[in-house]
């Protein structure tokens, strides 16, 4: 059986950080139309700040695919959270390297 970061040789990722869960939802729909990519599971953090932040939820929207269509599914996925909440960082990874395949695969979503 093929370990599941190995579904993804070869593909880039892009990761884009936003504020909120709403906006990363919407950035995310955006990139998936925009693009032909995939999801990789939502991350989030709440920083020492949190209080002083437009929203005190920072989330990050990890997309999987050609680096051509992440690029464009970034470029979408950007501009709507622009109009939102607004962008922490973003950045594409042409061609992960497996440990850091591994670390796409945390997620911090399901805890408290």
């Amino acid at each position: 059986m093929q370990n599941e970061a190995a579904n993804h040789t070869g593909e880039a990722v892009g990761l884009l950080e936003v504020f909120g869960l709403v906006c990363a939802f919407l950035a995310a729909d955006a990139g998936c139309k925009a693009g032909n990519v995939t999801l990789e599971i939502f991350d989030k953090n709440k920083p020492a700040n949190a209080d002083s932040l437009p929203v005190p939820l920072l989330v990050t929207v990890k997309f999987r695919g050609r680096v051509s269509d992440v690029r464009e599914a970034m470029r979408a996925a950007e501009e709507v959270a622009k109009a939102n909440t607004g962008i922490v960082c973003s950045h594409i990874i042409p061609n992960p390297t497996e440990d850091t395949e591994k670390m796409l695969k945390i997620s911090a979503l399901d805890k408290d």
